[in-house]
């Protein structure tokens, strides 16, 4: 294929082979670049290439071809493939085109490296131990593969640590007296030459190359890996071991090689030239210079590798004990080898996450729980999983038994940290799971997440929300699987405790809002006082008829009971959700809907029962008024007469009343309010503004309000009789009934305003009363005096006649 595509460009062609089966091909490219060029490209053979591998192109004098120029070569051959000789003679007059390398400033470029590139000092111990650990890693694979021929002969024989029996782990010493802290490892070690390589090119990665260097000796050798060799690796950027230079004035590297790799297993090379035996020192202050010359025979320098810094006065601690704990804690405390600190092991817990689900047991995910939360309790709940799309995740997350922000403490910080090949990239990420999902804890480790240079942010952001996704999906269906295997637990200590993350993620989380609300739960006026449904069960108990979720907002259950919204509703078969706070106004507000039925308060003027629910309604409510009191029982407005009553009702209020109408909603209540705007949102808005320095009675004023009439109500009767006698009256009355609307509906911001109107309204009630005792009192005074009058009249006729009796008498007993 680059024969094809290189041809037109050719003037002489040879062909050899080389080792591999890597062909060596030589041209005349004299139309590249207006001039003759010998140029020599190296071609993989079919067997060994893929697409992570470029071409090796040098020119005739060892100056390297940039993969531009080569990929213009390829353009522009095909368009040549067709073209006529007089565009080739225009195509040799064309001036030839001068391109240069770019430079760099060492000493600026290692400036940037090790003082802007991180933004915390204390990664530098982080990069330090991971480089440690691929050193490590890299002993371990040439071990395991069979590529190590020998260790050091002269350390074995003068009792050395170069055998197979020293072993792998890395040792951290601090020395408080002279400001140092040492980082040895006893992994695969420097010679001289990797020592320039590695330490003395900027952004150089060893272990990326090291690995890339197994993988071409496994293709070119066709044969299956004994070991997975890549995954402990961690670093691939080749700046992580420059941090050093942050907190240190000067750096010492002390290596010994482990010995000798072999290339394909029966040939081999020492690592690093003749002098792989001997310990080697690497010194730099971080000023752009350094220097290599042997370790002093004073120092011992086993099988691996040394980094002493020398700290700066001002940054002491980090060569305190219990400083240099917690950062190895914080950071890699799961490195794939044992990391002792001052002789005391340090990195004790297992990087569970890694290992098979199923055999991580309950202790082992109590103890880890506890370290990456930091609380004492035992998990509510655990889930444990990889997956591997869109890219390779492992991921363990906990559910505390409880969460602290209902205690009034802050509100809580991410509790999920990112870690990449067991080490910490980013504490408590705000990244990777949704805000509402701040209440779990655990861990998410991506080998394959693409990281800034300084290791700290993933780079990717598309593919952090893809993964982001994932996640959120993951936790949201083990809830789902809580809620219907273990009902009861989900409801009475998950939901209990986590009901109002839920709900803050349906109002934040658009992409997640239907499989949210199928893990809500409410009260119903059906139900008993605690007793929850979900939105899936009050669906499945709505008739076929009925396409709408209905749902009232109340502070209490009572309230809710007693508001007159639901006067229409109890007497039907229809259900009403009961909220209670500001958040689930909030829910309702966002949601909308619900599969495919709509979320509506009753409080809307949209709300009106189906006429087979009314024909119930009217037979029970003249059942209820055959029992009721002949004060319930009074005449109503006719359908004149209730028109002319909506039309004097917004005329007398002009400034609170928007439109008035009769409804057949209403029983036992006069009037509500419709089409209002939430109470709960209006409280928590006005509570917001208060705590921003204003004043709770301004800038929010109350709008004008729809209101609904109830026509067969005795008040609205009276008022309308009233209207024509006593004006005054009427409209006092008036203004009674929309304040009692506004309090129903809690939009009345201050009742104290109704006070006033209250006091008047008892005084017309006490003086209409006194007066009407004052005439019963007059009456009975007048018929009491009218009663003794006539009793004084006839008293004389009385006396006489009893006389006349007497006389009459005493005759009748003389006769005798």
């Amino acid at each position: 294929a680059a024969k094809a595509v290189l041809s037109p460009w050719a003037r002489r062609w040879t062909s050899g082979s080389g080792s591999g089966g890597n062909v060596r091909s030589r041209y005349l490219l004299n139309r590249a670049t207006g001039r003759s060029l010998s140029t020599t490209v190296r071609i993989p053979s079919s067997s060994t290439y893929d697409n992570r591998h470029r071409f090796a192109a040098t020119t005739s004098n060892g100056q390297p071809w940039s993969d531009h120029r080569i990929a213009r070569m390829s353009t522009d051959a095909a368009a040549a493939a067709g073209s006529s000789s007089s565009t080739d003679t225009a195509d040799a007059d064309a001036p030839p085109k001068d391109e240069m390398e770019f430079q760099a400033e060492t000493r600026q470029l290692l400036d940037i490296v090790t003082h802007s590139l991180y933004t915390d000092k204390e990664v530098f111990l982080r990069e330090l131990v991971s480089n440690a650990s691929d050193a490590l890693e890299k002993l371990r694979h040439v071990r395991s593969t069979g590529t190590l021929l020998s260790g050091s002969t002269s350390g074995a024989e003068e009792g050395g640590d170069d055998g197979d029996d020293v072993p792998l782990e890395i040792r951290i010493e601090t020395d408080e007296a002279a400001n140092t802290i040492t980082i040895t490892d006893t992994g695969i070690g420097m010679s001289r030459d990797e020592m320039m390589s590695n330490l003395g090119t900027i952004a150089r990665s060893g272990s990326k190359a090291f690995m890339q260097e197994m993988q071409m000796k496994k293709d070119a050798n066709n044969s299956g890996d004994v070991d997975p060799f890549g995954n402990g690796i961690i670093g691939k950027f080749g700046v992580g071991f420059y941090s050093g230079f942050m907190v240190s004035d000067k750096v010492d590297v002390r290596s010994k090689s482990a010995g000798k790799i072999s290339d394909d297993g029966s040939k081999g090379s020492v690592a690093g030239g003749a002098d792989a035996d001997d310990a080697i020192v690497w010194e730099s202050t971080g000023t752009g210079k350094y220097s290599i010359s042997p370790l002093s025979p004073d120092i011992r320098q086993d099988r691996g590798t040394s980094v002493v810094l020398h700290l700066k006065p001002e940054l002491a601690q980090y060569s305190d004990e219990s400083t240099v704990e917690r950062i190895l804690k914080k950071y890699s405390n799961f490195v794939g080898f044992p990391i002792f600190l001052n002789g005391n092991r340090v990195n004790t817990i297992d990087a569970i996450w890694l290992q098979e689900p199923k055999t991580v047991d309950e202790e082992k995910h109590s103890a880890f729980y506890k370290y990456v939360s930091g609380m004492y309790d035992e998990p509510l709940s655990t889930l444990h999983f990889r997956v591997d799309a869109p890219l390779d995740i492992k991921a363990l997350f906990y559910i505390p038994s409880f969460h602290q922000e209902k205690y009034g403490m802050s509100r809580m910080d991410p509790g999920v940290s990112l870690y990449s090949r067991k080490i910490l990239i980013e504490a408590k990420s705000p990244d990777i799971l949704p805000e509402w999902c701040r209440f779990v804890k655990g861990v998410v480790d991506s080998e394959d997440l693409p990281l800034s240079i300084s290791r700290e942010k993933p780079q990717d952001s598309a593919l952090v929300a893809k993964m982001r996704r994932a996640l959120t999906g993951k936790i949201i269906s083990h809830l789902a699987k809580m809620m219907k295997k273990d009902t009861d637990r989900y409801k009475d200590e998950f939901y209990k405790e986590y009901g109002f993350f839920l709900k803050e993620g349906i109002c934040q989380d658009f992409e997640s809002q239907q499989k949210l609300s199928k893990l809500l739960y409410f009260e119903t006026q059906k139900g008993l006082a605690g007793e929850l449904v979900s939105l899936d069960e009050y669906v499945s108990r709505c008739p076929p008829e009925q396409k709408d979720i209905y749902y009232l907002f109340a502070p209490s259950r009572e309230l809710a009971l007693q508001s007159p919204y639901m006067e229409g509703f109890s007497k039907t078969k229809r259900e009403v959700i009961f909220i209670h706070s500001a958040i689930d106004d909030f829910v309702m507000a966002n949601l909308k809907t619900f599969e495919g039925r709509n979320l509506v308060s009753i409080d809307s003027s949209e709300v009106d029962l189906p006429e087979a629910d009314k024909d119930d309604a009217d037979k029970e409510g003249e059942n209820a008024k055959e029992g009721a009191s002949s004060s319930s029982s009074g005449p109503s407005l006719s359908s004149a007469e209730a028109t002319e009553f909506c039309a004097w009702f917004q005329t007398a209020l002009p400034s609170k009343v928007s439109k008035c109408k009769t409804t057949t909603r209403l029983s036992s209540s006069p009037a509500v309010v419709t089409d209002n705007e939430s109470g709960a949102m209006r409280r928590m808005m006005r509570m917001m503004e208060t705590q921003e320095g204003g004043s709770s009675s301004s800038g929010m004023p109350l709008p004008k309000q729809a209101v609904e009439i109830n026509p067969n109500h005795e008040i609205i009767v009276g008022i309308h009789r009233l209207k024509e006698t006593d004006p005054v009256l009427a409209q006092v009355l008036a203004e009674q009934v929309l304040d009692n609307c506004l309090v129903a509906a809690g939009l009345l911001d201050d009742g104290r305003s109704m006070l006033p109107r209250l006091n008047d309204l008892m005084l017309c009630v006490v003086k209409s009363s006194v007066d009407t005792t004052n005439e019963t009192v007059e009456d009975d005074v007048q018929h009491d005096e009218d009663k003794v009058q006539h009793d004084e009249d006839d008293a004389p006729k009385e006396a006489e006649y009893e006389e006349k009796e007497l006389g009459d008498s005493k005759e009748g007993d003389e006769q005798k």
